[in-house]
């Protein structure tokens, strides 16, 4: 069985809920951020040493890493899904391209503003360069639904929880009309609101 391994809310969420919008069969178990136990039992630290979410365990045993590479390979597991084009055309480059910048741009400029130790400065800083960040986005979607077109992705989903964010990070979504309707637009699809639910989120 497809195991997820998550942190509630965290980016982790957007490998959850591709999983329910591609419709695979998995188990997922919440990973205490103190002590690194998995909710099955576990020592989250023998599974993934970079003691970190998510991390996905193949019915094979093998497991994988770090988000853009989970959500590009749950989006491949269903054609039908549409989740993501299938290997090898510009498609499919398209989404991973968004699944990286999410990642490496949007993400990445977030993650300080959860610390309690980044001073009020660096929080400053840390907003706009994500919002800089999420302006490219939001131009994205002048004319379409999604990053890539008409169909959700996951690179969709990965924005998504990006946004769900807001509230923690100080982003003001008022200032990206076109975000703040995408999230909640997302918010209400039947996948993501298993997700939240399954992860104790409100709705």
């Amino acid at each position: 069985m497809t195991t997820l391994y998550y942190l509630p809310g965290a980016c982790s969420l957007a490998s959850h809920l591709s999983l329910i919008e591609a419709g695979i069969a998995h188990e997922a178990y919440a990973v205490d951020r103190q002590t690194k136990r998995t909710a099955n039992g576990l020592d989250y630290l023998s599974i993934n040493p970079k003691g970190y979410v998510p991390a996905l365990v193949l019915d094979n045993g093998e497991v994988l890493t770090e988000s853009p590479a989970l959500l590009t390979y749950i989006g491949a597991l269903n054609p039908a899904s549409r989740l993501i084009p299938a290997p090898g055309t510009l498609g499919h480059f398209r989404v991973a391209e968004w699944c990286c910048y999410v990642g490496s741009e949007v993400h990445k400029n977030l993650s300080p503003l959860f610390r309690p130790d980044t001073s009020d400065a660096l929080k400053a800083t840390q907003r706009e360069l994500a919002m800089h960040r999420l302006r490219l986005a939001e131009a994205a979607l002048d004319g379409r639904p999604f990053l890539t077109g008409s169909d959700f992705t996951v690179a969709d989903a990965y924005l998504y929880v990006t946004l769900s964010w807001s509230p923690r990070t100080g982003i003001d979504l008022a200032a990206l009309p076109r975000l703040a309707e995408f999230h909640e637009r997302v918010r209400q699809r039947p996948a993501v609101q298993a997700a939240r639910r399954d992860e104790g989120l409100p709705a």
